[in-house]
């Protein structure tokens, strides 16, 4: 069984895994029924002060609700985190049912809708513009509604961070708009009856090299500073985007964000605050808060062997963790850390490949790894699922019913 340092993070009673404390055959049991995801609240509550001990005190902590825009989750975390940034209204009305106030919530997403866009307006969100075009709808529904809209502006930098899993900032992006095209447009703003704060800048994601994170880090703050001297009113908002990643793979290392707490601190220090004295700065993680906290279980339908070959069947499968499967992103297929739940302290192993209920090949979530024998009734755990998990997969495929969530 692999030893990723992901598995390590849960618990084990006698042979058996335990998410938030609770064995997993037990757990089961309190679902109902499998194939589910389970988040743990107490390694979330971890990570969160892990990244609190290491970030400047003046440096504000947002979740990226569309990494797991699950309500219990999204409630959990709102307690923790300074902000939230939404992709869509649905995720936007969930963080509104929190504590957390509009002023702390934040829209971004280049394809807002009209519809959206009002409801973001009437609630006294932050609204990250990604267009001109965005900025002349947004001028219409303040007129209408009577409310100046809160907004910043979403910067595409005119350069790339290395190593990310998923590029989101420099070259032709659909994100934001090209830092060569803002001092014109914040001309333009300077007109319009907005309630302007400042600006939104994320590059890409799922990076675990911190010296690159630091770089960009430095980069971003070097650009976004020069973009104030433009800005039509003080600068009071500096969303420095993230991009931390997690280790998925047996070959990842984790991400040591002590360099970047120091980068962070250093750049405060001598370069944010001395021009910016009352911005709110912060950073924007959803990956790193949810993603290791997170695992799916799925049961043991069938044991068989196809010339040599052992597949265990199971009934879950691509259509709730995509990623998993090796479809959403890899160019080469590779193992999320998987076990077999109740038998975690069995040193026998054997080659399997687990595969999902679906009609079609592609439906893998273990090839060729090595499990203690599992038989018919055990539970198969996927770790690394606390976030892009459902909402990520395609849900309706082949009409399989969808995966419960529970937060332990």
């Amino acid at each position: 069984m692999s030893a990723h340092p992901s598995i390590a993070m849960f618990d084990v009673a006698g042979d058996s895994l335990a998410i938030g404390g609770v064995p997993i055959d037990r757990l089961a049991e309190r679902v109902g029924s499998t194939p589910f995801f389970a988040y743990d609240r107490r390694l979330m509550t971890s990570r969160v002060e892990h990244i609190r001990s290491v970030l400047p005190r003046d440096v504000e902590l947002s979740y990226a609700v569309k990494a797991n825009p699950m309500p219990a989750v999204v409630q959990h975390l709102a307690g923790l985190v300074n902000a939230c940034d939404v992709a869509s209204a649905l995720e936007m009305k969930t963080v509104l049912d929190t504590t957390l106030p509009p002023s702390q919530v934040s829209f971004a997403g280049p394809g807002k809708t009209t519809a959206e866009l009002t409801q973001a307006v009437a609630a006294g969100v932050t609204i990250v513009m990604e267009s001109p075009h965005e900025a002349i709808r947004l001028t219409e529904i303040g007129n209408r509604l009577g409310i100046r809209p809160r907004v910043a502006v979403r910067i595409n930098p005119d350069f790339q961070v290395k190593a990310s899993g998923m590029r989101m900032g420099g070259g032709p992006q659909q994100f934001g708009i090209d830092a060569e095209q803002v001092p014109p447009f914040l001309r333009e703003l300077a007109l319009a009856d907005f309630e302007f704060l400042g600006f939104h800048v994320f590059a890409g994601s799922q990076n675990l090299h911190a010296d690159i994170l630091c770089e960009a880090l430095t980069r971003n703050v070097a650009l976004l500073l020069r973009l104030a001297g433009d800005s039509p009113r003080p600068v009071r908002y500096l969303n420095l985007g993230g991009g931390f990643g997690i280790p998925y793979f047996d070959k990842d290392h984790p991400l040591d964000i002590s360099p970047i707490g120091k980068t962070l601190g250093e750049l405060m220090e001598q370069a944010i605050r001395p021009k910016l004295p009352d911005a709110r700065v912060g950073i924007e993680l959803g990956r790193y808060l949810v993603g290791e906290a997170g695992v799916y279980v799925t049961r043991v339908l069938d044991r068989k062997i196809s010339r040599g070959r052992v597949y265990l069947v199971v009934d879950g499968g691509l259509h709730h963790v995509l990623a998993a499967s090796g479809n959403l992103g890899q160019f080469i297929r590779r193992n999320y850390p998987i076990a077999v739940g109740s038998r975690m302290r069995q040193s026998e192993l054997e080659e399997v490949s687990v595969v999902g209920c679906l009609c079609t090949p592609l439906d893998l979530l273990g090839d060729n790894v090595l499990l203690p024998r599992a038989e018919i009734g055990d539970l198969i755990v996927i770790f690394q699922t606390g976030a892009y998990g459902p909402t990520a997969s395609p849900t309706a495929f082949l009409g399989h019913p969808p995966a419960l969530e529970v937060l332990v």
